[in-house]
């Protein structure tokens, strides 16, 4: 877990804010749960084993912390930048993104920033209350 997911799981706490799991694998859930045969089902149905940062499962609010995870240079001297800056990392988080709103997820990404600041843990509140006010 990054800092910032560990900041973020502090101001949820702090605000008791309840009914957020970490690291929820939503692409699992989707196809009956984790356990025996998951592998066949999640291919049956194009999915992957995806996981969210945090998820609100019952209002089906899910946020993604993103931020560089590596940064520096190779030995050859090149950037070196961290998996979700890279073409096919920017492209499989697409992927994970589309097949979570076609599951009817809504998908809040915040920076490093935003949650330090604050900000997400905010709008993180108003997600919830326009979920709430839509699924019950």
């Amino acid at each position: 877990m990054s800092a910032a997911e560990e900041a973020l799981a502090l101001h949820l706490r702090a605000d008791q804010i309840i009914g957020w799991e970490r690291e929820y694998r939503f692409g699992a859930h989707a196809c009956g749960g984790p356990g025996k045969g998951l592998r066949q089902r999640l291919q049956e149905a194009g999915l992957k084993d995806w996981r969210f940062d945090f998820a609100f499962p019952a209002l089906k609010v899910a946020v993604e912390v993103e931020g560089i995870t590596r940064f520096g240079r190779t030995r050859g001297g090149k950037m070196a930048l961290g998996r979700h800056q890279s073409a096919t990392g920017i492209e499989g988080d697409l992927q994970k993104y589309d097949a979570a709103m076609r599951l009817g997820w809504n998908v809040y990404r915040c920076s490093q920033h935003m949650v330090r600041a604050g900000h997400a843990v905010e709008t993180i509140k108003i997600l919830i209350e326009q979920a709430g006010r839509t699924n019950g």
